[in-house]
């Protein structure tokens, strides 16, 4: 084809990631009135009602171009986290300052190293500036931070870790952490992203942030899409040294967070309640579907998160077609080499029920 001789080598390993399914797509082609959707690892409260008021007053300025520095959001996380602001930078969800890496940092022939069974927008970032992956198999569900070290060569340039993982919800410790950091050189860029640190209740979680001082090629990235329920407006950050902060921030697009994902996150902030009642549904829904699964006889993968990974000992595709036409939108692990694991979202109560309720139909 001509096309193909137009573009560059490096987008043709690329596969366009699959989202889960919208529920207004699955009523359409099922024909059904009432779907819920645990795939996508959303907030199932939603977003803070204090920040849909602030957004909905901001509308009125919607002709007026964004605040580029997002000043007033980096002054109030800056404070937050007890970091300087300019040790911030701000995208249009991770997925946006996954790209910047790759931009400022990744070119061809480049390595870099992640886990086998990870988020994919990794391996993406990577073929889109012709890097070289390297992927490690997980040991337990987890990342091999020794074997990942034993992978570095010469030619690395980039390691992310994601922490907790998606899809298994496992986390890599403190002290694994440490270890595994001590003997990364200084020049292999490492990337924690943590989309889902809100989530985590298990004390030997590192707190990357206190590695900062100590480790000038560490990056950590965060989002507003999941705890803070804000996955529609698009809105992550990242946090390290200034000096890998300004060459981000080369390489970003001006005005690149809008105006109302600004405000949200901002006010998503000040609403402590809302996230405590996020955590505390989230809690609740994960004990209520570790009994089912286990009265069902199936295993399951204890998370750290706000998803987890089932085994249903069936074809994962055809469960999820299944469930489908009872309503309940799931996310199939086929894509991550799994054949009967799927992964499903902790909802709400109603939700939690439903999904069970449903499992056992199908099974």
């Amino acid at each position: 084809m001509v096309a193909e001789k137009m573009v560059r080598k490096a987008i043709m390993n690329i596969k366009p990631y699959v989202p889960g399914k919208p529920i207004e797509e699955v009523k359409r082609e099922l024909g059904l009135d009432k779907v819920i959707k645990l795939a996508s690892n959303e907030n199932p409260l939603g977003t803070s009602p204090t920040a849909v008021e602030k957004m909905q007053e901001r509308l009125e300025r919607a002709h007026i171009y964004p605040d580029g520095n997002a000043y007033s959001l980096r002054a109030k996380l800056s404070s937050k986290l007890e970091v300087a602001q300019d040790q911030l930078i701000f995208g249009n969800g991770s997925d946006e300052l996954l790209a910047y890496l790759g931009q400022t940092f990744i070119k061809s022939d480049d390595e870099v190293i992640m886990a086998e069974t990870t988020f994919s927008e990794y391996e993406f970032t990577t073929n889109l500036m012709g890097g070289n992956l390297i992927k490690v198999p997980l040991k337990d569900y987890k990342h091999d931070l020794e074997e990942m070290v034993a992978a570095i060569t010469e030619q690395t340039k980039m390691i992310f870790v994601c922490n907790p993982n998606n899809p298994t919800g496992t986390i890599v410790t403190s002290k694994e952490v440490e270890e595994f950091l001590e003997q990364v050189p200084d020049d292999v860029v490492v990337v924690f992203d943590e989309a889902y640190y809100e989530y985590v209740t298990n004390d030997d979680y590192p707190e990357t942030i206190d590695y900062l001082s100590d480790y000038d090629n560490l990056i950590i990235l965060r989002t507003f899409s999941k705890a803070y329920g804000l996955s529609g407006l698009r809105i992550g950050y990242g946090i390290s040294n200034p000096e890998l902060i300004d060459y981000l921030k080369r390489v970003r697009q001006p005005f690149n967070v809008n105006e109302i994902a600004q405000v949200g996150a901002y006010s998503s902030l000040d609403d402590k309640k809302h996230l405590e009642k996020t955590l505390e549904y989230n809690n609740q829904g994960k004990e209520y579907l570790y009994q089912q699964f286990e009265e069902l006889g199936l295993d399951y993968i204890p998370t750290e998160s706000n998803f987890i990974i089932v085994d249903v000992e069936e074809s994962n595709d055809q469960i999820f077609d299944k469930l489908l036409k009872e309503g309940v939108i799931i996310r199939s692990l086929s894509s991550f080499g799994y054949q009967t694991k799927i992964r499903v979202t902790v909802g709400l109560p109603e939700e939690n029920k439903a999904f069970i309720e449903a499992l056992k139909k199908v099974l």
